[in-house]
């Protein structure tokens, strides 16, 4: 949502929440797919920004839920090879399919209350 608002200003945002996640959580080798996996997101979003439906964006939401874990993969092809990176990605796939219906799930339901109240931030001469 964020990114079909504030649009290729997303990628200033970006680093400041992968930086705030570092320090909360730590920096870790997981910490390095969120290097490229939101910068990812926000480029299909912004290639996909002429999508308007609930249904378009819970569906995108929701593939990304599922891949989610072979982008976290991929940081172990080089601590682990290849089967180690294989190994990880299988041993997540429970959980990858949560994700993917949760966010298919919140983006159908929150999708049309969040783009209100965004578009009338977008309207604030602040957001412009």
């Amino acid at each position: 949502m964020f990114t079909l608002y504030f649009g290729t200003r997303i990628f200033y945002i970006i680093p400041v929440f992968i930086l705030i996640e570092g320090a909360v959580y730590g920096i870790h080798l997981w910490w390095i797919m969120y290097l490229y996996a939101w910068p990812l997101l926000a480029i299909v979003t912004l290639l996909l920004r002429k999508m308007k439906g609930a249904w378009e964006w819970s569906m995108v939401s929701g593939i990304f839920g599922l891949m989610f874990g072979l982008l976290c993969a991929i940081p172990y092809i080089f601590t682990s090879g290849i089967y180690g990176a294989f190994a990880y990605w299988v041993a997540g796939i429970p959980f990858d399919l949560i994700h993917g219906i949760a966010n298919f799930v919140i983006m159908l339901v929150l999708y049309k209350p969040l783009n209100t109240v965004m578009g009338k931030m977008a309207k604030d001469e602040m957001y412009t």
